[in-house]
């Protein structure tokens, strides 16, 4: 029987139905973008190690120094190299940017507001006690926490690890997701099309945003209209694969036999959800793998794979709180609804004046990806909601990785 979803209630329904992974592996910090840590990390060290200069310039007691005050040069301290002897009154010490700041010191000031004559330096500047120093344990504490277990390593994470001293970290195993297209019209790029026949681009993209996300794809390319052919490719995914993705062949009343095979397994619900693009989608289990089917058209095929499906397999990926960010902008063009079903329209935030506004990237239709490539973002329209005025305020979310 077919059920009529909210998007909220397709995306509630599988994630009361799916875990995540729970095995782990440790590989090198190098290794892990993109990766999903499998244990929280915390500091083992004071960053900064120890007080530090933020400016080249000069290091001395700031006891009795003001502006235009004289102080003699008696050493110089390098990053690296430490300055270890003495500064008496009336003395300073020349330091570099990241440089130990000598125990015989509290304050620094930039060189741009000094002034060298030979081996003595003239002040130009008031300054506080304890200027221009980075302070130990400033930044992290010792012990303090930094990420938690679910957390997605990003580039400036493994830059923050490797100044923690971290050379490997124990991640979540890579979700292993088997993917193909079905249907005799499509043909593989780089081939010649005969009448009737189209170029399979939804399992390009969807290959593209499944290894954004770090995900281990099984790519079985395409599989011919014949039943047998069909169930060896189900049947062999879901003793490969942790997920299974494909696109086309899961409308409701379809006749061809992608949905005949699946609806023999019988665990996987074939929904009409409330949104556009897509409408048809699938979701349910092959064997052990979870099963996610998507509409034929290729916008359809990548909206619903990136808000219904994608949560669930960030969610299968370890990640907890799986969220988008949502900004509210004025309408810089009118965006045609009618109500009935969420819509997602492709639209591109653009500079208007002072502040910024959303466009619409032109016609909207399902087959149309350069609606998506033109774009930066969706403008989400409530079910109920109609047209959109120029001017009006929307809903917009930014596209991110892995659609961007």
């Amino acid at each position: 029987m077919t059920t009529m979803k909210s998007v909220a209630e397709a995306l509630e329904h599988m994630h009361s139905a799916v875990g995540s992974l729970t095995g782990g592996e440790t590989i090198a910090i190098e290794d892990s973008l993109d990766r999903v840590l499998a244990e929280p990390v915390s500091s083992t060290m004071d960053v900064p190690a120890y007080d530090n200069s933020a400016m080249d310039g000069y290091a001395f007691k700031a006891e009795d120094v003001s502006s235009g005050t004289s102080l003699k040069l008696v050493g110089t301290a390098l990053a690296g190299h430490p300055y270890t002897g003495d500064c008496p009154p009336g003395c300073c010490i020349r330091i570099m940017t990241g440089a130990q700041v000598p125990a015989v010191t509290d304050t620094v000031i930039a060189q741009e507001d000094t002034e060298a004559n030979g081996d003595m330096i003239t002040i130009h500047a008031e300054l506080k006690v304890g200027s221009n120093i980075r302070r130990q344990g400033e930044e992290i504490r010792q012990g303090e926490a930094i990420y938690t277990a679910g957390h997605c390593i990003t580039p400036v994470d493994i830059g923050l690890l490797a100044s923690l001293g971290r050379a490997d970290i124990n991640v979540r195993q890579r979700l292993r997701v088997a993917l193909f297209s079905t249907g005799d019209e499509l043909v593989q790029p780089g081939q010649t099309l005969s009448t009737g026949q189209l170029y399979d681009s939804n399992r390009y993209v969807l290959k593209a945003m499944l290894q954004r996300l770090g995900c281990e794809v099984i790519d079985l390319g395409l599989i011919a209209d014949d039943k047998d052919a069909i169930r060896e490719a189900f049947e062999s995914s879901s003793q490969q694969a942790d997920a299974i993705i494909c696109s086309g062949g899961v409308s409701v009343g379809d006749a061809d036999y992608t949905k005949q095979i699946l609806d023999s397994y019988g665990s996987v619900g074939f929904w009409k959800v409330a949104m556009k693009p897509g409408k048809p989608f699938a979701f349910g289990k092959v064997n052990d793998a979870w099963f996610f089917g998507l509409p034929g058209n290729p916008v359809s095929a990548v909206v619903t794979f990136d808000q219904l499906a994608l949560p669930i397999i960030q969610k299968m990926r370890g990640i907890q709180d799986y969220d988008r960010i949502a900004l509210r902008l004025q309408a810089g063009t009118a965006f045609k609804k009618r109500p009935g079903r969420a819509d997602f329209q492709r639209a591109l935030i653009q500079p208007y004046g002072d502040q910024s506004r959303v466009f619409s990237t032109g016609p909207q239709g399902s087959a149309m990806l350069t609606s998506l490539a033109e774009g930066n973002c969706y403008v989400q329209l409530d079910a109920e909601q109609g047209s959109v005025q120029e001017g009006e305020w929307v809903t917009v979310i930014p596209f991110t990785s892995p659609l961007r």
